[in-house]
């Protein structure tokens, strides 16, 4: 009779190890569905920024740590940074460059229109050495040849160029524009020699769809860009 006793007392503790078992096994399964269901996530949104993002700032991790450069939407920076994203406009229409606001490269960080990118940053030497840095913004992405009709303003410390595509026929440069996109994938360069501790060079980029370049057409519909401008140090004194 003890014996059978005893036997139940097992079957039970059995059957209850049996259901901890169940349930610790039914969280950790939980658990790693929405870790799988977070980096899946993070993910995409890199994969997106990466590969669509209307225009993304890099400068060298090696340049920020050794060197002090960093970048920041804001003048007074409170943490180092070497990459920065601006926001994306969904379905941007064609607009004329004349009807951009008068105060564009008064706003700090991203301030799109609803035809526009507009983004405003800073690059400033943290460090102790006066550098001169080389900066390069590119086309990493286009689809639909939409930069055939795409305008690029970039203002540095205030001084406004406007960038695009050399005309179709191979003419030149666009009437609304300053200069010619340096290459098929290269929009602009810029150089600041003597870059010295503490100074700080003011950015805003700007882009849109000219609407009075006659390659602005229904074919660009759908069309997708994606900038990228990256800054290195060239020489350290």
């Amino acid at each position: 009779m003890a014996e059978d006793i005893r036997d139940v007392l097992e079957l039970r503790r059995t059957a209850k190890e049996v259901k901890r078992y169940q349930v610790i096994m039914r969280v950790i399964g939980l658990l790693v569905i929405i870790l799988v269901a977070i980096l899946a996530i993070a993910y995409a949104i890199s994969y997106f920024y990466d590969k669509y993002g209307s225009f993304t700032v890099k400068i060298s991790k090696y340049d920020m740590m050794r060197q002090g450069l960093t970048l920041s939407e804001t003048p007074e920076y409170e943490r180092s940074e070497a990459v920065l994203n601006a926001d994306i406009v969904y379905d941007m229409t064609n607009i004329s460059g004349n009807d951009l606001p008068e105060n564009i490269d008064m706003i700090n960080g991203s301030h799109n229109g609803e035809s526009y990118i507009a983004y405003t940053f800073y690059l400033i030497n943290a460090g102790d050495d006066t550098i001169s840095y080389d900066g390069e913004m590119t086309i990493e992405n286009v689809t639909n040849k939409v930069d055939e009709a795409v305008r690029v303003a970039v203002y540095i410390n205030g001084e406004k160029t406007v960038y695009g595509k050399t005309k179709s026929n191979g003419s030149g440069k666009e009437s609304d524009c300053d200069s010619e996109f340096t290459s098929s994938t290269i929009v602009m360069t810029t150089k600041h020699e003597g870059f010295e501790p503490k100074a700080k060079d003011k950015f805003t980029v700007v882009v849109w769809l000219e609407g009075n370049d006659p390659d602005c057409t229904d074919e660009l519909i759908g069309g997708t860009l994606k900038l990228g401008m990256d800054f290195k140090i060239v020489e350290t004194t």
